[in-house]
């Protein structure tokens, strides 16, 4: 069976390769992207050109009224949404909490939590109405162990977490799944401005000596998202070489 699948912040990176799982599987996919917009346009070429069934979706995840309309645009275009896949994440520089700002820990709390929130809110009525749906939060491994000078991000996807099992909870009766994906180091576009002795220090600290890909996590998101997973919910799933062990 083919689904409609929304995935927040898919104009690059994991959100990319998280879309172009689904779309070559055949399924109806909305890039969504706030400030990416070349990119996101490029995917949406790159996928549409292979006959793939893409829409193109912008706005700010942080406004409740924006996440509205995106979830508006899905249905008209694509009909019920059946998988919400809340990716979209920011990160700050490394830095210890004490230089961290009040506003840049509103801005990742805002962008990491409140979005996610946002968002599910303005896709679950439907889906409590249908009784069916999948929701995949991404979290982060410093969400299950916390990294020390990223403690903002620690906390946002700490929070992620959370969220996801106290949902699970409460929408089960109502045959909906909302489980969470805890990638590790996954070598991207922001990830490779790293110097290359640094990745291959993560690397060596990684039981399976290597990064990830976000292929890697696109396998993990479309798991928890199918019927093969039907009677998984409030699970955490770490994708990380076996970082977290």
């Amino acid at each position: 069976m083919k689904h409609t699948v929304l995935i927040t912040g898919s104009s690059r990176g994991i959100g990319a390769g998280i879309a172009r799982r689904f779309a070559e599987e055949g399924h109806r996919v909305a890039i969504h992207y706030r400030e990416q917009e070349a990119q996101a346009r490029a995917l949406y070429d790159e996928l549409g050109q292979a006959g793939y069934s893409i829409l193109l979706v912008s706005g700010d995840i942080t406004d409740e009224k924006q996440c509205k309309d995106i979830a508006v645009s899905v249905r008209d275009k694509f009909g019920f949404i059946d998988v919400l896949v809340n990716n979209a994440g920011i990160a700050l520089p490394t830095q210890l909490v004490t230089d961290t700002s009040l506003a840049d820990w509103r801005r990742v709390m805002d962008t990491n939590v409140t979005g996610m929130f946002l968002l599910t809110n303005a896709v679950l009525p439907e889906m409590v109405s249908q009784k069916r749906g999948a929701i995949v939060n991404i979290s982060s491994m410093w969400g299950v162990t916390g990294g020390s000078c990223e403690v903002a991000y620690s906390a946002s996807k700490a929070a992620v977490i959370g969220y996801t099992k106290a949902l699970a909870k409460e929408v089960a009766p109502s045959g909906i799944r909302v489980n969470c994906v805890a990638p590790g180091f996954v070598l991207t576009d922001m990830t490779r401005c790293f110097d290359e002795s640094v990745i291959a220090d993560i690397c060596e600290e990684t039981p399976l000596l290597r990064a990830g890909t976000p292929e890697d996590i696109a396998s993990a998101v479309r798991f928890l998202a199918s019927e093969d997973a039907s009677f998984i919910t409030g699970q955490v799933l770490c994708v990380d070489g076996g970082r977290c062990i």
